[in-house]
């Protein structure tokens, strides 16, 4: 088994799909209207309007109403990111920090509040992280 993609439920496909393009600043490609997806040598990020989950099933999905994911973006300095990306963005939940397990991140809230984690591995010693 493959995990083939993420996909976020929002009521704007529109608003989110330029968000990402900001934020990665790679193109994402619309399928249709109601759905587009970021592809990532890592991996696909999926965008679908909240008008696909009915056939999905009534009520499986909620736009917007996330607070347990946490979308990781490796990126190659995560503090040049920040300097790029600090003028335009609202929500921002931390500034560049080093984390005990190796990172140096910060995190920000896509305009659905999904958390979105953008982080460059921190240089080793000996196998172990210097932070």
């Amino acid at each position: 088994m493959e995990l083939s993609a993420t996909r976020i439920v929002t009521d704007d496909v529109d608003r989110l799909v330029a968000f990402y393009e900001t934020v990665t600043g790679a193109s994402v490609t619309r399928l249709h209207e109601l759905f587009a997806e970021l592809r990532t040598s890592g991996g696909t990020l999926a965008v679908a309007s909240s008008r696909t989950v009915p056939a999905m099933g009534p009520g499986v999905a909620e736009a917007g109403a996330n607070r347990s994911l946490v979308l990781d973006f490796l990126v190659g300095d995560v503090d040049e990111e920040y300097a790029r990306l600090r003028p335009v963005l609202t929500d921002v939940v931390g500034e560049p920090r080093d984390m005990p397990w190796g990172n140096r991140s910060f995190l920000l809230r896509d305009p659905d509040g999904n958390l979105v984690n953008l982080f460059t591995p921190v240089s080793t010693v000996g196998g172990a992280p210097q932070i």
